[in-house]
């Protein structure tokens, strides 16, 4: 197989943002803006993209709030977990960066979620709501059973994100193969694949109906956590009525500046939002049929 054309440069990715309409997040003809609920409490580890000072909004907050402003829709920021037994009807998107069991109060997670509140998020997904998933979301609620094994059965909400977390090494440069042309990373021209500086997650426990966007190639990774065939690392999937969109790009702060970042996440969020529509057909077992493999044969 030919080597992949992996896009770098900055000025490429200008070029392929200025596909982009301004506001083409925005619902043609819609009458109110869209809205994000985005929710970063930490009941693990504190990425520093959420991590905010002096009460002023997160590095990620920040940016994803601009984005909006760019793309016309409105983000609401929160860290308090009580947000979930309130109604959540004024979001069309609920957006996740979180770590750690949200439902255990710790010093990132001073107000967490209750059990009603998980269940009522995961049942608002199952209803018709949009989610959207960054980095260590796919940290938060782990299934019970050893960390470096797959399970059958998985916490439900590992199960409505569609993988979960198990370890990362020291980070790195790596490429990501392009299988789907999903809103956003098909407006970045005719590339095959693109290439980040980021801390990878190794995941597991994926969902049997992931429609796959990037994923990740272990060959030229080092470290033992990818000592594995290629896996999924960023996917949209279909969760009762919601759509559901997951990457795991997203640990430093100039990842969330990086335009090829931001163009993926405008279309996961149009996307989720209902206003573009995408082939999300299930194309795991085609395109990472290995992906629950968790080490080299």
């Amino acid at each position: 197989m030919r080597r992949r054309d992996v896009l770098k440069a900055a000025s490429a990715a200008v070029l392929g943002l200025a596909c982009f309409p301004r506001g083409w997040a925005a619902a043609a003809g819609a009458k109110e803006r869209k809205k994000v609920l985005y929710f970063t409490a930490s009941a693990g580890f504190e990425h520093s993209v959420v991590r905010r000072q002096k009460e002023q909004l997160s590095h990620s907050e920040k940016v994803l709030t601009e984005m909006g402003r760019w793309a016309g829709f409105d983000v609401e920021c929160t860290k308090d977990g009580r947000v979930f037994d309130a109604s959540l009807d004024p979001y069309d998107v609920i957006a996740f960066y979180t770590s750690g069991n949200l439902t255990k109060p710790s010093k990132g997670n001073p107000q967490p979620m209750t059990a009603a509140g998980k269940q009522k998020l995961l049942d608002a997904v199952a209803g018709g709501k949009g989610f959207v998933a960054f980095h260590s979301a796919t940290d938060s609620f782990h299934s019970a059973g050893p960390r470096g094994e797959t399970q059958t059965a998985v916490d439900p909400f590992v199960a409505m994100i569609g993988g979960e977390f198990i370890k990362h090494d020291a980070p790195q440069e790596a490429s990501l193969l392009i299988v789907s042309h999903f809103p956003g990373v098909g407006n970045l021209g005719m590339a095959e694949g693109l290439s980040f500086f980021d801390e990878w997650y190794a995941l597991k426990n994926f969902a049997k109906d992931l429609h796959v966007i990037l994923v990740q190639e272990t060959d030229k990774m080092k470290g033992p956590s990818y000592q594995r065939p290629s896996f999924p690392m960023t996917w949209a999937r279909r969760h009762g009525q919601g759509r559901v969109f997951y990457t795991s790009l997203g640990h430093f702060e100039d990842v969330w500046t990086n335009p090829f970042f931001q163009a993926i996440v405008h279309g996961g969020l149009a996307w989720a939002m209902g206003n573009v529509e995408a082939k999300t057909e299930p194309n795991i077992d085609k395109v990472t049929p290995h992906a629950n493999q968790l080490t080299r044969m």
